[in-house]
């Protein structure tokens, strides 16, 4: 339990809850709200029971409660409000709340009954589109700030990851519907940041498609041969770091002169890293700004 965080500055909670630390000041003078301890500099340091309060204190006031009303209730009545207003629509950021609190305590227990919850009421497109897409944005932006390190993020991204496979796996069992065309799903070199791409493979394989999920680091010169894989093949690639934005567009030119040497196929590319390409002309290239843009084009 050593690596658990358990101690939390008012900069964390204002990440984590998207409550201001102005006001979360103004929460605990006016309304008691919370009582965070002291260094010997006087800085405020909370417990993980008081982020756990904040998170369903903010749920309520965002569900229309006002925090003079929260501020008289103990945290065994918030806990109960909390839950009776749950419904449908509202399920989403609860359960975000509760993955962070899986992620920052390395709490497996809590993220599989989380997600149990939620397939309850959703498929797993929904899932991931609704629930976990907004989780991971968040997490970028903790991990930016400070306020988790590498290892909460790979904790509870390997999570995920692991519910995508499952679930991509129950796909692959059923036989491809539409014959058309076949994608091949990639990674370039040094790539690692995978999920993007495996939920793209779900999509595809949902759509009845057939696909060849290839994973991270894969370098170009490999790639020629699985043309023979389909007469339309379709390659697919999510650049979030690499190639790096001074080689990138070189990277796109060299698919066509290296990949398609012999027969030309469509590439379709998304990620961070598109934004630095100096997009060409050319008929087989692809550029999408969003997952939800290229499942479109399926």
């Amino acid at each position: 339990m050593n690596n658990v965080k358990q101690t939390f500055s008012i900069k964390d909670l204002e990440n984590l809850c998207g409550v201001k630390a102005h006001t979360i000041r103004i929460w605990e003078k006016r309304y008691n709200l919370l009582s965070p301890n002291r260094t010997d500099t006087n800085i405020r340091t909370y417990n993980l029971k008081s982020l756990q309060k904040l998170l369903n204190v903010t749920y309520l006031v965002n569900s229309g409660y006002k925090i003079s009303r929260i501020s008289k209730l103990n945290e065994q009545e918030i806990n109960e409000y909390v839950r009776s207003i749950v419904t449908d629509n509202s399920t989403k950021s609860q359960a975000i709340n509760s993955l962070k609190i899986a992620m920052l305590n390395y709490d497996l227990e809590l993220f599989l009954g989380t997600y149990e919850q939620l397939e309850q009421k959703r498929n797993f497109r929904q899932i991931f589109t609704d629930v976990f897409i907004p989780f991971l944005k968040e997490i970028g932006l903790l991990w930016q700030t400070d306020t988790i390190n590498p290892a909460h993020e790979h904790f509870v991204t390997n999570l995920i990851k692991q519910k995508l496979l499952l679930n991509i796996e129950k796909l692959q069992y059923s036989k491809p519907t539409k014959t058309d065309r076949a994608f091949i799903l990639f990674l370039p070199e040094n790539e690692i940041h995978e999920l993007g791409l495996l939920y793209i493979n779900y999509e595809i394989l949902l759509h009845g498609y057939r696909a060849i999920y290839l994973g991270p680091s894969i370098p170009l010169d490999s790639l020629s041969s699985m043309l023979a894989f389909h007469d339309n093949t379709v390659f697919v690639s999510y650049f979030t770091i690499k190639p790096e934005k001074d080689n990138i567009s070189k990277y796109v030119e060299d698919f066509n002169t290296i990949v398609c040497a012999d027969r030309e196929s469509e590439f379709w590319m998304l990620g961070k890293q598109i934004m630095h390409v100096s997009q060409s002309t050319a008929a087989n290239h692809k550029y999408y700004d969003s997952i939800s843009a290229l499942i479109s084009d399926l």
